[in-house]
């Protein structure tokens, strides 16, 4: 599970026009997931082409990226690599609950019961080989930058955007926090008007950013001690202590000048400890595996023209999307990439 540090951080609502003319590694994982969950049929099927492949995915990144285009933001797209050994418990447990999703989503079919068939199916998504292959070549063809980082995207976005490469992180996931990025961005793919699980209520849901320092400031901590709060919480790495929420963490970890203090504290008020050696979740946070890259390596990548016979023969002649709205949108691409190149990258440092 993500760490929850949502009653905790600094953040303020946004438009995509104040993102204009800046840089955005975008948690690729994160955004195909969203995709895959939000766009589907009433009964919670996914799209498919008539030979069942899933395309919903490659619709949300086909409009959704030219929209971000649209907007003067620059996406580039970080996926995922091989996962950290911490993990792995994570990824079990989320294989479980989604197998448990599938189910519960194909007895509310038989049943009739759309509503909770449509909430299960979107808790039951998975992201596989085929979606990650296809949703990259479509990026290509779109001349929209991607990077396979060697472990976790979110650190690689999140040390783009410390090294100035990148203006911030774009993720749901507040972990990013914990690797470092100074900006982030929430919502980015995500905005506009959406259902609530299980409630007929709908909300407009808006693009936030938040600032990793006015955060620190805030709650009077270092990133240390944030990350000491993350490991307490529980994260993708480890699980956290139960009984202990936001605001004891955020003691805990004030009243501590290294995690062993943490732990010792722990041990005294609450009798318990951690299942997993969080010096090794400590350690990953602060200096997890990624790849350097060069702000001439990012121009190359990111002024790529796009191949407008190559989106029409991928998205219409393989997988089936409308050739008229398909076209309308890749010549609008085309016109709005050729205008970044023209401009170069210059504007975004």
């Amino acid at each position: 599970m993500a760490v929850d540090l949502s009653k905790l951080i600094t953040k303020e609502k946004i438009s995509l026009k104040q993102l204009n003319g800046k840089t955005v590694a975008i948690d690729a994982y994160n955004v195909l997931y969203q995709f895959l969950s939000i766009i589907r049929q009433p009964d919670g099927s996914p799209l498919k082409d008539s030979k069942g492949r899933v395309t919903s995915h490659l619709s949300g990144l086909f409009y959704r990226s030219i929209d971000l285009i649209q907007n003067g933001i620059t996406p580039i797209y970080v996926f995922d690599g091989i996962p950290s050994k911490l993990k792995m418990k994570t990824i079990e447990a989320r294989t479980r609950r989604r197998d448990e999703a599938y189910n519960a989503w194909m007895e509310a079919k038989a049943k009739g019961a759309m509503e909770a068939a449509r909430t299960y199916a979107q808790e039951s998504t998975r992201v596989d080989k085929n979606i990650v292959a296809s949703a990259k070549k479509l990026l290509e063809l779109m001349g929209i930058a991607h990077i396979s980082a060697p472990g976790e995207g979110e650190a690689q976005a999140s040390y783009m955007c410390r090294k100035g490469l990148v203006y911030a992180a774009a993720s749901q996931d507040y972990d990013t926090l914990l690797f470092g990025a100074d900006t982030i961005i929430r919502n980015l793919t995500l905005s506009g008007r959406r259902k609530l699980p299980k409630k007929n209520v709908y909300v407009e849901v808006e693009p936030e950013r938040i600032v990793l320092s006015e955060t620190l400031a805030n709650l009077g901590i270092s990133r240390q001690q944030l990350i000491w709060v993350g490991i307490m919480l529980g994260n993708d790495f480890n699980e956290g202590i139960k009984g202990i929420g936001p605001k004891t963490a955020l003691k805990i970890a004030k009243g501590s000048k290294s995690l062993e203090e943490v732990e010792a504290a722990i041990a005294e008020k609450y009798n318990s400890s951690f299942q997993t050696d969080v010096r090794e979740v400590e350690e990953l946070f602060n200096n997890p595996e990624v790849i350097d890259i060069s702000p001439s390596e990012l121009e190359k990548m990111v002024l790529s023209k796009p191949d407008t016979k190559g989106i029409m023969d991928m998205m219409c002649a393989d997988y089936e999307f409308s050739e008229n709205r398909i076209a309308k949108f890749a010549e609008t691409l085309e016109k709005l990439r050729n205008s970044s190149r023209q401009e170069g990258i210059s504007k975004w440092f």
